[in-house]
């Protein structure tokens, strides 16, 4: 997930493919890296010493950045690409923790700094372009910048409180709210406007969404095509666009937007009516053999 906060400039290994691992040239321009918010809270000598100390890799859909248990030997930044940070069971299931858009700062946190091993594994979910720089490099940043420092501080605070809310929307929120709080999240952090919509860069499937939310794919696929029936987005999963904003906040945050909440009233109308029939062929002495129908 992305480090958003309001008050700070910080806002997101099977083998990998066959990839570059350039050292940054002293020559880059400053201006190639300015969407790094890292880099942005640099300036002069600070800005180039951490340049030099960065070095890139390529990445392709398949890919492991770094392995579950593999050291913390790294601080990664996103450049480009989409990037899913991963745990695993014994059988081979997978809940993605997190999501991480060009900008974003990773390393599995904690871990980074009490020198324990990854607890998940970060793979692309297509082409990426991955900046990364030495432990020691990073803490001696710190170091020399206090500002970044406090910056730093105030992501792993807000990455706590994030941490703390997905375990709360895992136990108690419905699936269909959890999978509207995600598209909400997607849409806003970096979704492109378009007159029909907003239009999601990232690439998904609904396998992608399902582990995303914690639920089975089946249930990804129905509470999608529920989304869709009222109008809340259209597309599939690998090219999906937001038609209703407000609306998917709406009920994300427990409420009903209007055209689900005509739904649901249908629904109770046609179960009333149903009951009444019922009863009425009772009251008669008729057998009745009623069957409950939800719409």
């Amino acid at each position: 997930m992305a480090i958003r906060m309001k008050t700070d400039v910080l806002s997101k290994q099977p083998k990998p493919s066959k990839q570059s691992r350039n050292t940054l040239s002293r020559t880059t321009r400053p201006h190639d890296l300015d969407g790094i918010p890292l880099l942005s809270i640099l300036s002069g000598p600070a800005r180039q010493r951490m340049l030099q100390e960065l070095t890139e890799a390529h990445y392709s859909k398949g890919d492991f950045i770094f392995r579950e248990g593999d050291p913390t030997e790294y601080v990664h930044i996103v450049k480009t690409g989409t990037v899913k940070c991963v745990k695993s069971t014994a059988e081979g299931k997978e809940c993605t923790l997190k999501m991480l858009m060009p900008g974003d700062l990773f390393c599995c946190d904690v871990a980074a700094f009490n020198g324990a091993s990854h607890p998940g594994s970060a793979q692309p979910m297509g082409d990426a372009s991955i900046l990364r720089m030495s432990k020691t490099a990073y803490f001696e940043m710190l170091q020399r910048n206090p500002n970044a420092a406090i910056e730093v501080i105030k992501y792993l605070g807000n990455r706590l409180n994030e941490a703390q809310e997905k375990t709360k929307d895992l136990a108690l929120d419905r699936a269909d709210r959890r999978l509207a709080s995600l598209l909400v999240d997607l849409a806003t952090r970096n979704g492109i406007t378009e007159p029909a919509g907003i239009r999601l860069t990232v690439r998904m499937t609904r396998q992608d969404m399902a582990n995303m939310v914690g639920v089975t794919t089946e249930t990804a696929i129905r509470t999608m095509s529920r989304f869709k029936r009222d109008r809340l987005v259209s597309g599939i999963a690998s090219c999906l666009l937001i038609r209703d904003l407000p609306g998917l906040k709406a009920l994300a945050s427990g409420s009903s937007p209007p055209q689900i909440q005509r739904r649901l009233d249908r629904s109770q109308n046609m179960k009333l009516v149903i009951f009444c029939s019922a009863a009425s062929d009772c009251a008669y002495g008729e057998p009745s053999n009623v069957h409950e129908v939800g719409v």
